[in-house]
């Protein structure tokens, strides 16, 4: 994605949360995360983002949203716990700094030889997970001595993540989802970044309704739901999932959010399904094609759950059956909200055409691949 569009959607997502000068706003945070002044954003325009940094940015500005704060206001925070902890580390008599960082920097290289993508990262988490902190604020905890026990489980995650490719959500058990900590392993999906833009889009679409009804459909670990009930405190919301294990995963995960407007459901799609009013039906379908299943990388074809990644056919079961009984369980009016596969906007648009929705969306995300596809019942 280049500068000149990441610039628009920052834009755009800090305006939706009624801040006074969005574009500044947007400018002061790309310009802080690129390491660039913001008069030069204007002459590079044209740049590409790294995936490391539209992550940062997107990081940061659900951070300013969250907190309702300006860009300002949230880099004086961050500078004041920052002082605070150098002051308290000031005071420590030996500094294992580093003998960490080496343990650190060997762990990487490890990662590396096993052509593990995000190297860095994925040992930061590992380290971070077994000290107790938080990745953010994993160099300031590096002047204290990790001990043997833990040096040796970190070994042994580096070796499950590097040697045997186990995901990485896997390995530290727990993955943050719209900024809310899910519970993961094999018995469901892993929840991406890419489907909180499904999420903000049916915030965006319900946060003005009273009281709204939402049904998710193929809930798995209860990302969506969680997330949808908790942004929208006033909804109720039901997930539904055909797996035993994915709806047992689900219900740890709305004790641990402590979510109050959320119910699980066992249903295959509407099979248990008795009401027929929500006002949004929202689904992360299995949606990749046998025949690219095969081709996937190994820590996503050996260790997630098959049946939520896909249907065993074209990938389009799940759009094409939900498209068609959707319809009956909405209000007039009501929206249908899917993500798609990469190349599957224009057929899942058509699909949800052919079965009396009106399309009102198709939102990319940040690599500029369409993820998003919103329909609204047509009022008879």
């Amino acid at each position: 994605m280049r500068l000149l569009e990441i610039l628009e959607f920052s834009k755009e997502y800090l305006k939706k949360y009624s801040f006074s000068k969005p574009r500044l706003e947007s400018e002061k945070v790309i310009s802080h995360i690129l390491g660039i002044k913001r008069i030069e954003l204007y002459s590079n325009f044209e740049m590409e983002l790294e995936s490391g940094e539209k992550d940062k940015i997107k990081i940061f500005l659900r951070e300013m949203a969250r907190k309702r704060k300006t860009f300002d206001e949230v880099i004086k925070e961050k500078e004041n716990s920052f002082e605070e902890k150098q002051e308290e580390k000031s005071s420590e008599k030996k500094s294992f700094k580093d003998e960490n960082i080496n343990l650190l920097s060997k762990s990487i290289q490890y990662l590396k030889k096993y052509n593990v993508e995000n190297a860095r990262l994925d040992a930061e988490y590992i380290f971070a997970y077994v000290l107790g902190v938080k990745r953010i604020s994993l160099m300031l905890n590096f002047d204290e001595e990790i001990s043997e026990e833990n040096k040796n489980l970190i070994r042994q995650y580096i070796v499950r993540r590097g040697k045997y490719r186990e995901p990485l959500q896997y390995i530290v058990k727990e993955w943050e989802f719209y900024g809310y900590p899910i519970k993961v392993d094999g018995r469901v999906l892993i929840p991406r970044q890419d489907t909180e833009i499904l999420v903000e889009q049916c915030i965006y679409l319900m946060k003005e309704k009273e009281n709204p009804k939402i049904l998710d459909i193929g809930t798995g670990s209860g990302a969506i739901s969680i997330a949808l009930a908790k942004e929208l405190p006033e909804s109720e919301v039901l997930g539904l999932d055909v797996s035993d294990d994915a709806l047992k995963m689900a219900v740890i995960n709305r004790e641990l959010n402590n979510v109050s407007n959320l119910k699980f459901l066992k249903s295959d799609v509407f099979q248990h399904v008795r009401e027929k009013n929500y006002d949004l039906i929202v689904s992360n379908p299995p949606y990749i094609p046998v025949e690219e299943y095969n081709e996937l990388m190994p820590e996503v074809k050996e260790y997630e759950p098959r049946m939520a990644l896909t249907d065993g056919g074209d990938g389009y079961y799940f759009y094409k059956k939900i498209s068609e009984e959707s319809v009956n369980y909405l209000k007039n009016g009501g929206y249908l909200a899917f993500e798609v596969g990469y190349n599957q906007g224009e057929t899942v648009s058509q699909l949800m055409e052919k079965n009396g929705f009106q399309i009102i969306g198709r939102v990319a995300d940040y690599g500029g691949i369409e993820r998003v596809i919103i329909g609204r019942k047509e009022e008879k």
